[in-house]
């Protein structure tokens, strides 16, 4: 089959969830010819894979599209046709070029062209190209679910699965769930859990525990800290893991059945249950890897991003903060600091007005 080249464009973006929304958003209000490339059949990013379980009350927050206020919740609507119902009446609304399912396998440098960027595609069954001036790479990190390697992990005789796949507490009524990981997605896991099953928590490190109040200047200064890491091209890490745990008023009950005392991790993994260095055996029906994401952007490995320290740095002011310092080019949103949908929302902008200057220039 042979494949369709698309005319250059101004800027592509890859993701079509809350980053790649308003990134699209604020290229069409700046005039920036573009197109979005989204890997899903349907609106709605990461919120349309979430677990029927998780409703609207449960969830930490979505914040508002641009100019579109999010419809009120009552609370018991479902967060994966809620929030995609929201993303759906956005992209129509404001008549976002969004064209799906199109899985971005490779962006590279065009060999014809030095100045365009060649964005390879699969768009159902058929190979396509799309050509651009800037790229904004929105894709997330859904789609890189991150499992670490113990030792016996392979001869567990229970269930193994990681968040992405959670089909929602009932599904684990009457078995021991051991939970791995000491990110807020770990907590609040053990938090819907525990009333109704066993549970065991286990992570690398101590817990740390928020007790002051979260305002946003302590919001500020977290973010800052993640946004440093990445000026330095090292791996981002998530905002969570600068401000500290804290329970919401959902877990109060999975903390007086005990749920957030923890384990030290364990040595190996056993047909029944996990072994630590001194001997202690738990027996476990389910090991529930509550790890963590990484990054989805394997897809720009031809453009050579990486720094040496494993990460893609980006730029050090306020204008350039999802600028790759490599390629400026390539503008990251929902990357490091952005991750969040405040974030994103604000980085779409900063990416949209760094396209326009790039463009200009």
């Amino acid at each position: 089959m042979s494949q369709v080249v698309e005319p250059p464009l101004d800027s592509v973006v890859i993701g079509a969830g809350q980053a790649g929304l308003s990134s699209s958003f604020h290229l069409r209000r700046l005039g920036v010819e573009h197109v979005v490339l989204d890997a899903d059949a349907a609106p709605g990013g990461a919120w349309r894979h979430r677990w029927d379980a998780l409703t609207m009350a449960d969830v930490h927050g979505v914040a508002d599209l641009p100019d579109a206020p999010r419809p009120p919740a009552q609370g018991p609507e479902r967060a994966n046709e809620f929030v995609p119902a929201y993303f759906a009446a956005y992209e129509r609304e404001h008549a976002l070029p969004v064209v799906r399912p199109a899985v971005v396998e490779h962006v590279r440098q065009d060999t014809a062209d030095p100045a365009l960027l060649l964005v390879e595609v699969r768009l159902g069954d058929e190979p396509r190209s799309w050509r651009a001036r800037t790229l904004v790479n929105a894709s997330g990190t859904w789609r890189r679910p991150f499992v670490p390697r113990y030792p016996g992990q392979e001869t567990f005789a229970g269930e193994q699965l990681h968040t992405v796949a959670y089909p929602g507490p009932e599904h684990f009524r009457s078995k021991r769930v051991l939970v791995v990981g000491g990110g807020a997605s770990a907590v609040q896991f053990l938090g819907a859990l525990r009333p109704v099953t066993d549970t065991l928590w286990v992570t690398r490190r101590e817990p740390v525990w928020r007790t002051e109040k979260f305002d946003p200047e302590a919001g500020r200064e977290a973010v800052a800290m993640v946004a440093e890491r990445v000026r330095q091209g090292l791996p981002p890490r998530s905002v969570v893991s600068v401000t500290g745990l804290m329970l919401r008023p959902q877990e109060a009950e999975a903390q007086r059945l005990g749920a957030y005392r923890r384990l030290p991790m364990f040595e190996r993994v056993e047909p029944g249950g996990v072994r630590w260095a001194d001997g202690t055996f738990e027996a476990v029906d389910v090991i529930l890897w509550a790890t963590g994401f990484r990054p989805d952007v394997e897809h720009l490995a031809p453009l050579h991003l990486r720094s040496p320290r494993g990460g893609i740095q980006l730029g050090s002011t306020a204008a350039t903060a999802t600028e790759s310092v490599v390629d400026p080019r390539v503008q990251l949103v929902g990357y490091g600091p952005s991750a969040s949908t405040i974030g994103a929302n604000r980085a779409g902008r900063t990416a949209a007005v760094a396209v326009r200057r790039h463009l200009r220039a």
